[in-house]
């Protein structure tokens, strides 16, 4: 089974390629599309999930949310899957931004940048709920002034748990992966 990504930018590649091999059995590859930012990938998705010719292949987009609506945002990427024929489409918003989930996971960010004292703030009120911060990435650089987007991700992607993020987006981003691996009778 080949699992496709299209992602609005390199650093959720950097951040899946570490991630995804802890949660994904042998028996799938996934296959990277990143796109020059969510314009370009709303501009071509609809021309690339109707092009893509790999069998047995399913897909997964995933888009920042930033300051638009998370409920517009999807419903204008499914349609655009609609229209490539491709429904089925998982369709994921980091809300707001990738990191988003980082935050969700303080432990993950003490092990990743080798810094102490971060993960007991897990239990402050902006911690439990990071999909709703302002600017997540600012808030990361506040903790991890050496924070660098493909780099950090690369180095989140190593650590982070699969479970207890306190993300919604990125639980909801975990839980469709695992309905599609089921769906396909693969156990991850």
């Amino acid at each position: 089974m080949h699992l496709v990504f299209f992602l609005e930018e390199a650093s959720a590649r950097a951040f899946l390629q570490e991630l995804l091999p802890r949660m994904l059995p042998a028996v799938v590859t996934p296959t990277y599309v990143v796109f020059q930012g969510k314009q370009d990938l709303e501009k071509q998705l609809s021309r690339k999930l109707r092009g893509w010719q790999r069998p047995n292949s399913r897909f997964v987009v995933l888009r920042d949310r930033d300051a638009g609506d998370c409920r517009v945002i999807k419903v204008r990427l499914q349609n655009l899957a609609k229209e490539a024929g491709r429904p089925e489409a998982l369709i994921r918003i980091a809300c707001r931004e990738l990191e988003s989930w980082y935050l969700g996971d303080l432990k993950a960010v003490e092990m990743a940048f080798g810094v102490s004292g971060i993960a007991r703030e897990q239990r402050n009120k902006k911690f439990r709920a990071p999909d709703g911060l302002g600017n997540p990435e600012q808030e990361l650089l506040r903790m991890v002034p050496s924070y660098q987007q493909i780099s950090g991700s690369r180095a989140m992607g190593k650590v982070m748990s699969l479970e207890g993020n306190s993300s919604h987006s990125f639980n909801a981003f975990i839980n469709g992966l695992t309905r599609i691996l089921e769906s396909e009778g693969v156990t991850p």
